[in-house]
């Protein structure tokens, strides 16, 4: 196993997670398996009980893991599907270490960071990379590592103690470290790029024990020569190791600016692999960011959520909206609208913010409404699918946004003006939404309805139906979930003879996952996740059924999903030839769309 390891310094917010995806995505196209873990120093077991607009949005797992959301950047742009256990946390390393002392299993010795933690670590590390995360059995064949935070936090010191270890036990020509780091520009003074804040951060990581391979130079423009011989010198890294990652349109261009520095060939080096490297085959990644700079013709989708004060915490919505936009050929527009900000109060403190945002929900193409927690914004979002349902405005709501969709209905069609959800009003005499059964309400880690669970469409003939056929299945889709209320099965025949479908349910024929207005364009909502797992170049089903709604495209998407699967194929000429696979329940054997034509 080779082991690439992407820490960062001077400052936090550098995107090494995006360079860690980069680097997975490159080496994967020079025909190696690779798989990804995160580490995260924090205290937390997880991701999963912390607020969205502190840490960015809850990514979650096939296996119900709530992660960081890097992790769904390595998911997104490696296509892979990880684990739990590809989430390293300092909550977990220690709760793993105690639970062992507790049994006695360190036979009376004293527990120190050094070694029983740093230890857990590294077995913990070569534990995750051995887990096949790509379909295939076996190990994959590189791990790529990031280490959360910036070098010098107190937090980090037990990893980067561990990582030194680690590299000395597996060996130098198994471990690459790249330092991700700022080459700032003060223009206060003579503008020009200033190398002292790497250095000083290469001299830290030195001083734990690490040395950098590659520096991965963070600037607006690229690096110039005289300082790139600069930060070789003073940080005793060859030339062609210092590699700039500079400002990009997209983030899709990264793994180019890689390839085009030989970034590759520098980690194939260090690792040993350049006799039995591809060339990497990233054409139609290229043509794929190279046409999304170009796209003009706009489509304008409003999000109404809760979090809209850091738009990380919409990070998958966000990515799945593109890769649905891209595939139609748009450019997206996402106009983010706290969903407080609709609300009647919101009319009275602040005449201003509820004139903009009513104008940009009513200038929208298309209106998506997120999942949350709690009561704040839930009026607004209410409105939003009002609006959306009775002026036939495309309307996707996932998770919060379903239910509430559900509740909008009974109010207004149903006439069941207390119609609510037991989380919001818990002594509802219309409870539209109730708690799950299995749920706990004492705790609230990992105590959710957590991971892929699988829906069976009910009628093959609805829009969400239709639109899953695209990836060859006819009776059900596997999606993520991160739930603890659902649809009141008790209140399901009154809502379906109002006209509200629910063509998506679980196995047990009691759980409603899919909602949709027939007589509506495109009024579709789901209890599970999809962005969770949109890919660039195979959007979500049902984010491509937005967008296209949206774009006033939609017959054209459906009438595709059930008559054929375009696929790409490579030529010997070197271009990419469409192929299109009659059936759709044809298994696509290559890209689902083939974005470069």
């Amino acid at each position: 196993m080779k082991y690439v390891v992407v820490s960062g310094g001077v400052v936090s917010g550098l995107g090494k997670g995006v360079t860690a995806s980069s680097i997975g995505l490159i080496l994967k196209s020079c025909g190696f398996r690779v798989t990804a873990i995160k580490i995260d120093p924090y205290l937390n077991i997880d991701a999963g009980t912390m607020s969205p607009i502190e840490h960015g949005e809850v990514f979650v797992l096939d296996d119900g893991g709530e992660v960081d959301l890097d992790l769904g950047n390595y998911e997104r742009f490696m296509d892979i599907k990880l684990t739990s256990e590809n989430n390293i946390t300092t909550g977990k390393v220690y709760k793993h270490v105690l639970e062992k002392e507790r049994k006695g299993d360190y036979l009376g010795k004293t527990v120190q960071v050094v070694p029983q933690i740093t230890d857990a670590i590294q077995e913990w590390i070569e534990r995750a990379a051995r887990i096949p995360v790509d379909g295939q059995s076996g190990p994959a064949d590189v791990c790529v590592i990031e280490l959360g935070g910036t070098i010098g936090d107190i937090e980090s010191m037990p990893f980067i103690n561990a990582l030194g270890q680690f590299s000395y036990r597996v060996g130098t020509e198994n471990f690459c470290l790249i330092h991700v780091s700022l080459v700032p520009v003060l223009n206060v003074v003579v503008a020009y790029q200033k190398t002292k804040p790497t250095q000083h951060s290469v001299r830290d990581l030195r001083g734990l024990g690490l040395s950098p391979n590659i520096l991965a130079c963070r600037s607006a423009k690229p690096l110039e020569d005289n300082v790139k011989a600069k930060l070789s010198q003073f940080c005793q890294v060859p030339m062609e190791n210092v590699v700039t990652l500079y400002d990009c349109p997209n983030i899709w261009h990264i793994p180019l600016l890689l390839k085009e520095q030989k970034a590759h060939e520098a980690i194939l080096r260090v690792l040993n692999l350049t006799g039995v490297a591809k060339e990497p085959a990233l054409e139609e990644w290229s043509l794929m960011a190279k046409m999304s700079d170009k796209l003009h013709v706009p489509v304008r989708i409003a999000v109404v959520g809760k979090y809209t004060e850091l738009l990380d915490s919409y990070l998958s919505i966000h990515k799945a909206l593109l890769h649905a936009s891209v595939a139609r050929r748009k450019k997206l527009v996402i106009d983010w609208i706290s969903a407080s900000d609709l609300e009647l109060g919101a009319k009275k403190e602040n005449p201003d913010a509820y004139k903009a945002v009513w104008k940009l929900l009513k200038g929208a193409d298309g209106i998506l409404v997120p999942g949350g927690f709690g009561n704040r914004g839930v009026q607004g979002k209410i409105l939003a699918a009002k609006y959306a349902r009775e002026n036939k405005v495309p309307y996707l709501g996932i998770c919060l946004g379903m239910q509430l969709a559900v509740i909008e209905y009974a109010r207004t069609v149903l006439g069941l003006s207390d119609a609510n959800s037991t989380e919001l009003d818990p002594n509802t005499k219309s409870p539209c939404v109730v708690f799950m059964p299995e749920g706990s309400k004492t705790h609230m880690g990992g105590t959710m309805r957590l991971g892929s669970r699988r829906t069976y469409f009910q009628a093959k003939d609805s829009k969400s139906a239709k639109l899953c056929f695209r990836y060859g299945n006819r009776s059900f889709v596997d999606e993520r979930h991160r739930h603890r209320y659902e649809v009141n099965p008790a209140m399901v025949p009154r809502l379906e003879s109002a006209g509200l479908t629910f063509p998506g349910k679980d196995e047990s024929g009691q759980r409603m996952e899919i909602i949709e207005l027939p007589n509506h364009p495109f009024y579709v909502g789901a209890q599970f996740h999809p962005e969770y797992k949109s890919r660039p170049g195979k959007p979500s089903p049902l984010f491509l059924g937005l967008i296209g709604a949206a774009c006033g495209e939609l017959d054209n998407v459906l009438q595709q999903s059930c008559q054929e699967t375009a696929v790409s194929r490579p030529q010997s000429n070197g271009k990419l030839e469409r192929v299109y696979l009659k059936g759709a329940a044809k298994k696509p054997v290559s890209v689902v769309y083939s974005l470069c034509s």
